[in-house]
């Protein structure tokens, strides 16, 4: 029988593995059997077909990449990056609004990588997540996009400020125009110190808020009727920091930078 390459790749779970296993780099077969979990009777007809199709090469006693193997590899991974993280919690991402994305990182979800789903606390409604104050305060750098202004937000924000944490501040114009005047104690407050930058986005972001530190990445979205239901992620892993951070840095080239008491600073 003859088998297409999409067979070959996507119709075994167990040549699916030995790809992705070799992407880290050559093994023998009693690693490769290690490794998976798996016994000779069960892999070693895998391997076959995968050197058939000459996806993978043998050198002595190590099989590794060919490659062809290692261009499918490399196209098949953020994909299955991408379906790991919407199949997680596919009732939550089937009901968020994606559409503000730009289109390259929309292509990359995948790379929020392994993160955590924060439900709301119902009897907690009005307070920050505990996931993110706790692990905000214990950063030194802060970048955050904020379209809307949770009540404990601006506090947050001061202490940050007092601590000297490095901290930028992307808002859209309703939510800074709320800061200004709900909260123009703790917003002259935040803008006195060096530490703190605020940047004013020229457009209207459907994006309730976006944090991202050294170290953790949370994020908030809209569902698909335009409403905060208050479920957002928070991811530790690497791949999401830089996700976020190059999703800031979109923002950024979008934004006018703003000093107290409010002027835009001049272009040059």
């Amino acid at each position: 029988m003859r088998y297409s390459l999409i067979n070959i790749v996507w119709y075994s779970e167990k040549r699916k593995n030995i790809l992705l296993l070799l992407k880290e780099g050559p093994r023998d077969i009693d690693r490769i059997k290690t490794s998976l979990n798996e016994t000779s009777r069960s892999i070693m007809p895998q391997i076959k077909k995968l050197l058939q199709k000459k996806l993978i090469v043998q050198n002595g006693e190590d099989y590794c990449l060919s490659e062809i193997g290692e261009l499918i590899v490399e196209n098949i991974e953020p994909l299955l990056d991408t379906m790991r993280v919407i199949e997680e919690n596919k009732d939550f991402w089937i009901t968020r609004d994606l559409d503000f994305l730009p289109q390259h990182l929309f292509s990359r979800l995948g790379e929020l990588g392994h993160y955590l789903l924060v439900e709301p606390d119902l009897n907690r409604m009005f307070e920050l997540p505990r996931e993110f104050k706790d692990n905000i305060l214990k950063s030194k750098k802060v970048s955050c996009f904020i379209s809307y202004v949770h009540p404990q937000a601006p506090s947050l924000y001061l202490e940050l400020a007092d601590k000297g944490v490095s901290l930028s501040l992307f808002m859209t114009n309703v939510a800074f125009l709320k800061l200004k005047s709900e909260y123009p104690k703790e917003m002259k407050q935040i803008l006195s110190s060096s530490d703190v930058e605020l940047f004013l986005c020229n457009e209207n972001v459907p994006l309730p808020s976006l944090a991202v530190t050294g170290w953790f990445t949370y994020l908030c979205f809209l569902n698909v009727e335009g409403r905060y239901d208050h479920r957002d992620i928070i991811s530790f892993d690497e791949s999401a920091l830089l996700w976020a951070t190059e999703l800031i840095e979109h923002y950024r080239s979008k934004s006018e930078r703003i000093y107290f008491p409010y002027v835009k600073a001049e272009r040059t």
